[in-house]
Order: structure tokens, then C-alpha cells, then sequence
């Protein structure tokens, strides 16, 4: 007996793990700009090493916990517009082909923990791994697809999540030179 929801809790666990990877990195970086700083021997005196690293760890886990939950959420929604706009498939059949693609996002999540030490690591292995997904996906739902289909998915896919990503990174650099601009110099 084959259970077809086996594989539901990946999603999840692969967004814990990334998070995890994310966090522990982001923690020693963090400690290390601390102790610098002359703040963490303050904090020592409050709280035990072992309290400011576990406080540390669960905020961060959080944080990242929430972004990979909004950029699950927003891809989920992107692959179900395609498939609205491009698919011949009205039963939904193109949404159980691609529900087994949650396996490598969960390999691609081992994969970050094992590399923890390198913020470059875990970006390569996201970014590796969200390549391997879209071309599994593409792949999966083709026979649903024709060819402007296949065409308008690659093409619908890769223009929003650019325009999604270069917005970010837009935004981003216009705070940044704000802030700047607003130092007293």
C-alpha cells in the first residue's frame, strides 16, 4: 500500500532546515561582530553564553523561518497561475505531478546543513536547488503544455521572479542610500 501523502511534511522540513542553516551561520557572524563590539561581555553579565546563543538561534529561526514561508507561499502561487494560464489540464492532475518536486528542496535542505560555515554555500545550494525544482517542474507538467505553453511558462516563471527578485534588491539599495545620505558627516 502506496500512501500518497508521504511526502507532505517535506515543504516543511525543508524550510526548518534551510532556516537552521541560514540561522547558525548568521549566528557565529552575528557573535563575532558582537564580541568586536565590546557588547557580548555586557550580555554576559545578564544572560549565561549558552542563553545569548540559544536566544540568538530562536530569533533567527524565526526570521528565516518566516521569509522561506512567504517565498513557499508566493512560488506556490506563481505554479498554480501558470498552470491556470497555460495548462490543458482542468482536473488538477498537473498538481499531483509536481507534488513529489518537494524532495528536492528537502535534499537541497540537507545539503544546506552540511554547509553551514559558508553563507555562499547555502545561497549556491537555494539557488541550485530552485533550478533543478523548475526544470522538474517544467518537465512534469509538458505533456499538459503545449509548445506557446511551454514557451509562455518558462517565460511567465522567469519574468516574475526576476521583476519579484531585482524589485527586492531595487528597494533594498534605495534604503540603503538613504540611510547613508542621512548619516551626520
Amino acid at each position: 500500500m502506496r500512501n500518497p501523502y508521504l511526502t507532505g511534511y517535506f515543504p516543511l522540513l525543508s524550510i526548518i532546515m534551510f532556516s537552521l542553516a541560514l540561522s547558525l551561520r548568521t549566528e557565529i557572524e552575528l557573535i563575532a561582530i558582537l564580541k568586536n563590539a565590546g557588547i557580548y561581555d555586557g550580555m554576559l553579565e545578564f544572560f549565561s553564553d549558552t542563553g545569548i546563543k540559544l536566544s540568538l538561534l530562536a530569533l533567527l529561526m524565526v526570521v528565516y523561518f518566516m521569509v522561506f514561508a512567504a517565498l513557499k507561499l508566493i512560488a506556490d502561487t506563481i505554479n498554480e497561475v501558470t498552470l491556470l494560464l497555460f495548462s490543458r489540464d482542468h482536473e488538477g492532475e498537473s498538481l499531483k505531478l509536481i507534488r513529489k518536486g518537494a524532495i528536492v528542496y528537502f535534499a537541497g535542505g540537507i545539503a544546506a546543513l552540511a554547509s553551514f560555515f559558508s553563507f555562499t554555500g547555502i545561497g549556491s545550494i537555494f539557488l541550485i536547488t530552485t533550478i533543478v525544482y523548475f526544470i522538474y517542474f517544467v518537465y512534469k507538467i509538458s505533456p499538459k503544455l503545449t509548445a506557446a505553453g511551454l514557451i509562455g511558462t518558462v517565460f511567465f516563471q522567469v519574468i516574475l521572479w526576476s521583476t519579484l527578485v531585482l524589485g527586492i534588491i531595487y528597494i533594498a539599495v534605495k534604503v540603503y542610500n538613504s540611510l547613508i545620505a542621512s548619516l551626520p558627516i
